[in-house]
């Protein structure tokens, strides 16, 4: 027995050993309150806590202790993992004011998310920047498993998007980010492609857009045939709308007096529907011979002649038109000018060639037959009268422009037609053998005249108008304007161009007719 009883200190002593762990705490199950917690207090909390603060009651801090080994009402208590706070030395806290630091923030943090590129690593933040909970978060997730692929963002570009981008905050101002959203700038009058000079004007850059969905239309014709006037109603205006607000400027009656002409160069004008018009000045025009004459106008160094350079600036406008335009209306206010069929074949010989995808496979005589590009032409007989609507009369200028455009590469067949309008309701579609693309448009002055005559001394009106022959010269627009629109847009070059491509092609190909050494070389044989 007494050896037993001299055993139960070590007893006591290993058993203790046994109920400590290695970190200091006791085993789940294995408390002793009372005893252990007393000498735990005795001994000093870990941490820094205060136990000489006065008034502080004993069975307060016991409470404490409890609250901090675990849960106050258990008798299971656990290791708790100390907790990791990101925030700003307290030096580097910004100073504010105690209503400040008392409101709370309204406004939510604006986050700049990116996709990184696959296999970048994650770029840390800055030292000294805070980040929002989920931010820093997925980005310890991230760090912690690994890179992965993420979907890209994409946003809609607009101008001053770059600026705004490269701003030292990095943040998008509202206002530029609501200009994404707003329609294209909508031009109300037309501008210079070409000056009067023929050099290249670059102001029509700021009016197009990104997109491959355009219809480029120009026009060719004599002096006075009406061609501003047909761009204008075919592009924006109403035949009722005022000429004064047309967006090509027609002819004023003081040019008209002294028989000038009013556009020069190539003008330029996009509509809402997003199609091209090039208005041009006159081919072959006298008004410009005279001009260059009496004005003792300098002529370039490759010209002698003024009216070599009248006809060279002519060929160079129609060489530039059948390369970049995807339709080409040729004017003309009677049937019908020889000189404009032999002009519009020279313009065909001197065109340029299509250029090639390639600089190896593109050489000095141009690309093969094959892909070399030749606009649609249409006809448009303007100031047209009675007798032209005749089907008889119709038919015959059909077969004189198809035997005259037999040979040429232009598109001059199935683009319009006349019998499309439901103007001739007794012809069949056969009745044309062989239908080319001509139109004919009535004079405009003869709408203006259909006031309604009166009858009888009473003045009571008529009940039928005067008879005219044709349909109006309203109802011929807006047919011409329906067909022009719904026409196949074929591809201009080698590659799909967008509205600000098709600018920098055209440019391109101005610059190579400027300088071509065919035009240079029938310049020479002109004299």
């Amino acid at each position: 027995m007494g050896e037993d009883i001299c055993r139960v200190p070590e007893v006591q002593d290993s058993c203790s050993s046994r109920i400590m762990s290695d970190s200091g705490h006791s085993q789940p199950g294995m408390y002793i309150p009372g005893r252990n917690r007393r000498r735990r207090w005795e001994q000093g909390p870990p941490g820094n806590l205060n136990l000489s603060e006065p008034g502080r009651d004993p069975l307060m801090r016991d409470r404490d202790q409890d609250k901090w080994d675990g849960n106050e009402d258990s008798s299971v208590y656990t290791i708790q993992k100390t907790p990791i706070i990101l925030a700003k030395p307290t030096a580097e806290r910004p100073k504010t004011s105690s209503s400040t630091a008392a409101a709370p923030a309204l406004e939510k943090p604006i986050v700049l998310m990116k996709a990184r590129e696959e296999g970048k690593p994650a770029t840390p933040p800055a030292e000294g920047t805070s980040l929002p909970p989920a931010t820093a978060a997925t980005t310890a997730k991230v760090e912690k498993e690994g890179q992965r692929p993420t979907q890209p963002v994409y946003q809609i570009q607009n101008r001053g998007m770059a600026a705004a981008a490269a701003t030292a905050s990095g943040n998008v101002d509202p206002v530029v980010g609501q200009a994404k959203l707003l329609p294209p700038q909508k031009m109300k009058h037309s501008i210079k492609l070409v000056d009067e000079y023929m050099n290249w004007c670059d102001s029509a850059i700021e009016f197009l857009l990104d997109q491959t969905d355009v219809l480029v239309v120009g026009i060719l014709g004599s002096q006075g045939t009406g061609k501003s006037t047909m761009m204008s109603l075919l592009s924006a205006n109403s035949p009722d709308d005022d000429q004064r607000s047309y967006v090509f400027r027609m002819q004023s009656q003081e040019v008209r007096e002294r028989a000038g002409n009013q556009t020069s160069g190539i003008d330029f004008f996009i509509s809402q529907e997003r199609i091209i018009f090039l208005d041009t000045q006159p081919m072959l025009s006298p008004a410009i011979l005279d001009h260059l004459i009496n004005n003792d106008r300098k002529l370039p160094p490759e010209y002698n002649l003024p009216h070599t350079y009248v006809e060279m600036q002519s060929l160079q406008i129609a060489a530039f038109l059948f390369t970049v335009c995807h339709v080409v209306i040729v004017v003309q206010e009677w049937f019908t000018d020889f000189n404009l069929y032999r002009f519009l074949q020279t313009a065909e010989m001197l065109k340029p060639s299509t250029p090639s995808p390639s600089h190896e496979s593109s050489g000095s005589s141009g690309g093969d037959d094959g892909i070399e590009y030749y606009p649609h032409i249409v006809f448009l007989q303007n100031k047209a009268k009675r007798e032209d609507f005749c089907p008889r009369t119709l038919k015959q200028m059909n077969l004189v422009v198809d035997k005259l455009m037999l040979h040429s590469r232009l598109r001059y067949k199935g683009t319009v037609s006349m019998l499309d309008c439901n103007i001739f309701p007794g012809l069949s579609y056969d009745f044309l053998e062989s239908e080319v693309n001509l139109f004919l448009i009535p004079s405009m002055e003869n709408d203006t005249d259909e006031t309604v005559p009166r009858a009888g001394s009473g003045g009571s009106p008529a009940l039928l108008p005067g008879y005219k022959g044709h349909p109006s010269f309203h109802t011929m627009i807006g047919k011409l304007r329906s067909q022009m629109m719904s026409m196949s847009r074929p591809q201009l070059s080698h590659t799909i161009l967008t509205e600000k491509n098709w600018f920098h092609y055209a440019a391109r190909i101005w610059d190579g007719v400027k300088k071509s050494s065919a035009l240079s070389e029938y310049s020479r044989l002109l004299g």
